[in-house]
């Protein structure tokens, strides 16, 4: 059976447009910059991950994988994404106890929050509207979830 998150959405979330609206121009047009200095040099100047990003390299690291559709950013909520990148992949891991080796350096003094959120609004931007959908249901569910923890 294939997964389609347009139909996930649908399903879940009947009224979720107004939670996947596009990111305002003028913080695409800044995460845009941003993401171009920062982060495309691993991660593709069109999103695109680096070449064959699903096998490990000779370090035994996978390469950056794609942020557009084909990858799997999407697949996590805001907050994760956010601390993920302040932090470093490893780090994060490390936190949920998840046996990965993450090559994704810690941005946290390089980057501010909200310069992390203007590429990661850049990065949502060039989703289409079913995965942004998705994607801020993940957002909203992260934050419930964080909600009850506390």
């Amino acid at each position: 059976m294939m997964f389609r998150p347009g139909i996930v959405a649908a399903l879940l979330v009947p009224m979720a447009g107004w939670l996947a609206a596009p990111p305002a121009a003028a913080e695409v047009a800044q995460g845009r910059a941003l993401y171009a200095a920062h982060c495309a040099v691993c991660h593709g100047a069109d999103l695109e991950g680096a070449p064959d990003w699903r096998r490990p390299g000779p370090d035994g690291r996978l390469p950056a994988p794609p942020h557009d559709e084909t990858g799997h950013t999407w697949h996590h909520g805001d907050d994760f994404l956010l601390d993920y990148t302040r932090r470093g992949g490893q780090a994060v891991l490390d936190d949920l106890g998840v046996r990965f080796d993450s090559g994704m350096p810690a941005f946290e003094g390089i980057l501010s929050d909200a310069e992390i959120e203007a590429i990661l609004a850049f990065i949502r931007a060039s989703w289409p509207e079913n995965i942004r959908e998705f994607q801020a249901m993940r957002t909203e569910a992260e934050r419930t979830e964080a909600e009850r923890a506390r």
